[in-house]
C-alpha cells in the first residue's frame, strides 16, 4: 500500500519552471526589509535579479510610490508570488 498514492499523471514542477511560467504576469515581490513590490514580471536571472514593469511599492500595506520600470537585486528578495488581484484593485 503506497502512502499518498499516485493518481493519473503527476507532473513535477521545479521552482525554475514556476518562474518561467509567471513571466509577463502580475506578481508580488516581498523583500527582506518587508517592503512589497507589485507589478508585471518582465524578466529574471539565475541570481533572482528581477526586472518589473508598472511597479508599485507598498510599505506596511500602504502604496508609497509608483514606478514605470524597476530592477530589484536578487539578494534582497524574500519571495515572489503571483498576484491574485489586478493592480488597479489595490489592497482592500
Amino acid at each position: 500500500m503506497s502512502i499518498g498514492g499516485e493518481k493519473g499523471s503527476v507532473s513535477t514542477k521545479t521552482p525554475a519552471d514556476f518562474l518561467k511560467s509567471i513571466r509577463g504576469r502580475p506578481v508580488v515581490v516581498k523583500l527582506n526589509s518587508g517592503v512589497d513590490y507589485r507589478g508585471i514580471l518582465a524578466c529574471l536571472d539565475g541570481y533572482m535579479n528581477i526586472a518589473m514593469e508598472q511597479t508599485e511599492e507598498y510599505v506596511n500595506g500602504q502604496l508609497k510610490n509608483k514606478y514605470g520600470d524597476a530592477f530589484i537585486r536578487g539578494n534582497n528578495v524574500l519571495y515572489i508570488s503571483t498576484s491574485k488581484r489586478t493592480l488597479a484593485e489595490g489592497s482592500s
